[in-house]
Parts: structure tokens; C-alpha cells; sequence
């Protein structure tokens, strides 16, 4: 049975939205998915289901609005593609003492060439992404909360939503995925 892991946008943040990961995988278990593991407020949740991923991201979506009484974005991805996001990244090494941070930004869908574009002339030196294919992968060598490259400004200049994590999170994902196997 496939391992997936729900990406939730928006929630928990600045008083808004707000769901405790209790909640959430109770929703979880009750929409039938197995082997239900959340981690950390931001919204992240792993669970086994036999159907594709849209048609469970289509399914949660729904079931949370009905719950919850809001739309929030979900972005879902595969154990094995999360493996592939890691394994990918073009910042293979990062200089932790001077501050450098990685972080991935998980698209719903493919951004358009031209907006892959725009969005290339807004590189500077003190932080810097790549978009390869469904994911944007940054390195912020400040503080990810004074980036340009924040969620909000890669949606809008992608034109696609987007959530983003930082790159411990996305390791702890995999290794909690692989240990609840």
C-alpha cells in the first residue's frame, strides 16, 4: 500500500487556521487511511491509502472543509518522491556556521516556463533557488523570515500553490514514513 505524506498550507500560523495534530489525524483515520502519523503544528501528516494521490488530496481537501469549516491547500507527495526531493537537491552542502538553511518548496502543479522565468530574475546574492520541476529548493543564508523567497511571493510569482518546509522537516518525514512501515 502506498505512503503518502499531506502537506497542509496555511495552517497553525499566526492564529489562524488552527488545528492540533490530534484533531487531524482523527480526521485522518476516520476518512479510512492507515498508519497515521502527524508531526509538528505545521501541518504534516503521513498515512497509507490505496488510492492515487489526487484522488486522496481531492478527498482530504473536501473532508477538511467540511470539518473545519475552511479550504486549506494540500500538496501531496509519495514516500518515494520525497526520497527524490532529497536526493535531488542542488545544494548538497550547506555552511552551517555562517547561517545557511536549506529549504524545499513543494508545488501543486507544474509552473509555466514564463513564470520559471520571471521569477529567475529575482535571484540575489544573499539567497538563491531552483525551480526543478515540481519542487523550488532555496538556500537562505539569513533568516528564512527576512527572505524575498518566502511561500506567498513564490505562489504569486508561479502562479501555483505552494508549501514550504524547511529541510530537517522534510528528513524527519522520510525517517518517521520508513520507521511506521
Amino acid at each position: 500500500m502506498p505512503r503518502y505524506m499531506a502537506l497542509l498550507r496555511g495552517i497553525n500560523v499566526s492564529g489562524q487556521k488552527l488545528i492540533k495534530m490530534d484533531k487531524l489525524r482523527s480526521i485522518f483515520e476516520a476518512m479510512g487511511y492507515h498508519r497515521v502519523i502527524t508531526y509538528i503544528q505545521s501541518g504534516n501528516v503521513i498515512f497509507d491509502s490505496e488510492e492515487s494521490a489526487e484522488t486522496a488530496r481531492e478527498r482530504i481537501v473536501q473532508e477538511l472543509l467540511a470539518q473545519l469549516n475552511y479550504d486549506i491547500p494540500v500538496i501531496i507527495r509519495s514516500l518515494a518522491e520525497m526520497h527524490e526531493i532529497v536526493e535531488q537537491t542542488p545544494y548538497l552542502t550547506v555552511d552551517e556556521e555562517e547561517g545557511a538553511q536549506r529549504y524545499v518548496t513543494l508545488l501543486s502543479q507544474l509552473p509555466t516556463d514564463e513564470a520559471v522565468v520571471k521569477l529567475a530574475s529575482f535571484q540575489n546574492e544573499v539567497d538563491e533557488f531552483r525551480v526543478m520541476g515540481l519542487t523550488v529548493y532555496m538556500l537562505i543564508r539569513k533568516n528564512y523570515g527576512e527572505t524575498k523567497f518566502s511561500n506567498n511571493f513564490l505562489e504569486k510569482k508561479l502562479g501555483v500553490t505552494a508549501t514550504t518546509r524547511n529541510w530537517q522537516t522534510m528528513n524527519k518525514l522520510i525517517q518517521l514514513a520508513e520507521e511506521g512501515s
